[in-house]
């Protein structure tokens, strides 16, 4: 059946109330759009992440009124765009779109549905969904990249945020010898669990909540892909879960951010140059 679409832009100040409002007035679906497609960091779980120039977007039956749905939302008050879509297998399409990703020489990031580019290739399959961390995202991939680059063999990670477990995933597959997953969400936990288990490397991988981290753990690799904040805030903790000599990764912070997170972890680490990719960076460096 074709749908009508209601396009409203606005801020992140007034996102929440007016998807309320188009719930209120029989939206069957309601998501929020970056109005200039401004990469924005994936979300921390259970949180709703808006940015400075929303759409605020309203799916409805094609059966609907719209003069009495302008009415309704008295929608002079905004900028907005009514227009009728086609009637189209959603889930289909959206799944069409989604193609397996590369990241360095070895690594790739493949949807369940799509075939694998190289068999040969270090593999890791994982769908897009509920999981926090896809590989699409900026600061997933400066991760993904540079696990990708290291000599992991032997060698026993840590992955902070775990989220979909993606990061840790991967460390497995590029020959970590074991991985522990921290999160502070027990959804993440869960998934990560799950996406191990579908790349049959559940058995090495070990996944805690934060507040129940074994004491005097520490790891020859940390990555930690959360946001810049928390990272200044966690720098004790963080730092200490490296071995001396050991190797630092970490991402979900904003280019303009780098220099503050660079600040807070210089005592115990030598950094490397800053990386960037859209706006965003990877901060890396061995334990001093």
């Amino acid at each position: 059946m074709p749908w009508i679409q209601l396009r409203i832009n606005t801020t992140s100040e007034f996102a929440e109330e007016i998807s309320e409002q188009l719930e209120q007035s029989g939206a069957v679906s309601i998501t929020f759009q970056d109005t200039y497609d401004t990469p924005v960091f994936e979300p921390l779980p259970g949180e709703t992440k808006l940015w400075g120039n929303t759409d605020v977007v309203g799916l409805y039956d094609a059966q609907i009124n719209t003069d009495e749905l302008k009415a309704i939302l008295n929608l002079d008050q905004y900028s907005y765009k009514i227009e009728q879509l086609e009637d189209k297998d959603w889930e289909r399409e959206w799944m069409i779109n989604f193609h397996p990703m590369q990241f360095g020489q070895r690594l790739w990031i493949c949807p369940s549905w799509r075939d694998v580019p190289d068999p040969n290739a270090v593999n890791v399959m994982l769908d897009p969904g509920l999981a926090f961390g896809t590989g699409t995202h900026p600061t997933t991939a400066l991760c993904l990249t540079w696990l990708e680059s290291l000599d992991l063999k032997n060698k026993l990670v840590i992955d902070y945020g775990c989220g979909s477990g993606i990061l840790a995933i991967a460390a497995l597959k590029l020959g970590a010898k074991r991985v522990i997953g921290i999160d502070i969400d027990p959804q993440a936990i869960q998934a990560s669990h799950d996406n191990a288990q579908r790349n049959n490397v559940d058995d090495k991988l070990e996944l805690y909540l934060a507040k129940d981290i074994p004491d005097n753990l520490q790891a020859d690799v940390v990555v930690a892909n959360i946001l810049a904040g928390p990272l200044k805030e966690l720098e004790p903790q963080i730092s200490k879960l490296v071995k001396s000599y050991g190797e630092l990764g970490l991402s979900g912070i904003l280019a303009t951010q780098s220099s503050s997170v660079c600040s807070a972890y210089r005592i115990h680490f030598d950094l490397d140059p800053v990386v960037e990719k859209e706006e965003w960076c990877r901060i890396t460096g061995k334990k001093k």
